[in-house]
């Protein structure tokens, strides 16, 4: 794990048999738009703004195979994640899971691979409630359907207010140590790990789940998870990301701008090297994907990025993309700063981030008439925005 241990915890359940899916193999390994379920599934978790520790529960004979799908999914994060042999049950697999989080963990969210298209902003939304209620979070949408009470013999008994009803989904957000008493005093099996908080004497409350987070049971339910994958890989599956990067001056630096060395001029501070340019168009890049932010996968905290240049960050971003199946379309750069003066290289600048990327760059610069801080001439801002597709074999 990265020296700054994180609070938060994400069990992401895969142990299920997948019966009723009836692909002759438990269904998070089974492959949907190109990619298996539970890869999906952690694309989602990485995809969170804040850094977590995930466990991935796996059939017992199936682990080996789970860890080499997390650890592509975890790409340049793989020391987050891990894997651990599920039990004879649900609750169990839970439990497991949750015995491998770091003493670190303070909120644990538990997922199931099955609702492999939930989007990130759910999972951050989860963490969101949690931290601020110090009660049990779960994501629910409101029951469309007319629902009916019946009797044994099928006949209809009365129309239930579906005003108060809520079909619930996945992460399900607790804090760590009132979670685990609940997980040690348990003595039934419940339905989902909030019924089990519950009757334990918690606090359980419901915020906005997303359609998207349906689970995936029957082959019915693959095909429809295709279609909307499929149907994001058209013209209309086209994405944009911003992303912004401020860098003060300093005067015992180099200078390192869009890639490129500046000799003579002014430098700016950072971890890596301090330039705005690069780390503005990963941010983009990473918003667009849906994958995170540069801080999240790369990380200040990481010795290996220390005094790291802007192409190592571009092609390790790119990969990632690549990876999850997105392609770069274009990328395109507001530079804003009094120096150095950006366009006797500008042609070259973005000659360089184009073969980095693949696609093409363009780069503007401009000032700010002497206002605010780059007009005082403190830093150099850089703003980024960026369009991906999704592709699919």
């Amino acid at each position: 794990m990265n020296s700054r241990a994180p609070i938060v915890g994400v069990v992401v359940v895969a142990a299920g048999s997948g019966t009723r899916l009836g692909a002759g193999r438990p269904k998070a390994f089974v492959e949907l738009a190109g990619r298996t379920v539970l890869e999906r599934s952690l694309t989602s978790v990485f995809g969170m703004q804040r850094e977590a520790q995930i466990v991935v529960v796996a059939p017992a004979d199936r682990v080996s195979e789970a860890e080499a799908i997390a650890t592509h999914a975890a790409g340049v994060a793989a020391s987050s994640i891990s894997v651990v042999a599920g039990g004879d049950t649900r609750q169990q697999s839970v439990a497991l899971g949750l015995a491998a989080l770091d003493a670190s963990v303070r909120i644990v969210l538990i997922h199931d691979a099955a609702r492999a298209l939930t989007p990130s902003a759910v999972f951050d939304a989860v963490v969101a409630g949690v931290a601020q209620t110090a009660s049990g979070i779960v994501p629910g949408i409101a029951v469309q359907d007319t629902v009916k009470r019946v009797d044994d013999d099928e006949t209809v008994v009365e129309t239930v207010d579906r005003s108060e009803l809520r079909s619930i989904q996945t992460p399900q957000g607790f804090p760590r140590a009132a979670l685990d008493d609940a997980y040690a005093g348990a003595t039934v099996e419940h339905t989902d790990d909030a019924a089990l908080f519950a009757a334990a004497g918690h606090t359980v409350s419901v915020i906005d789940g997303d359609q998207a987070s349906f689970k995936i049971t029957t082959p019915w339910d693959l095909r429809r998870a295709e279609g909307l994958l499929t149907a994001l890989s058209g013209p209309t599956g086209i994405r944009t990301g911003i992303g912004t990067d401020v860098h003060a001056y300093d005067d015992e630096s180099e200078l390192w701008l869009a890639g490129l060395h500046w000799p003579g001029e002014r430098g700016l501070s950072g971890h890596s090297d301090g330039d705005p340019v690069s780390h503005a168009i990963t941010d983009a890049l990473l918003s667009a994907a849906g994958l995170g932010d540069i801080g999240s996968v790369f990380g200040t905290s990481d010795p290996q990025f220390a005094g790291a240049h802007g192409e190592v960050f571009l092609a390790s971003t790119r990969s990632r993309l690549e990876a999850d199946g997105f392609l770069i379309g274009n990328v395109a750069v507001q530079l804003i700063g009094n120096s150095p003066r950006f366009a006797p290289r500008r042609s070259e600048a973005e000659a360089l981030l184009t073969g980095l990327l693949g696609a093409p760059v363009s780069i503007s610069a401009t000032t700010t008439d002497g206002l605010g801080f780059t007009g005082r001439g403190e830093g150099v801002c850089a703003i980024a925005t960026a369009t991906v597709s999704r592709q699919y074999s």
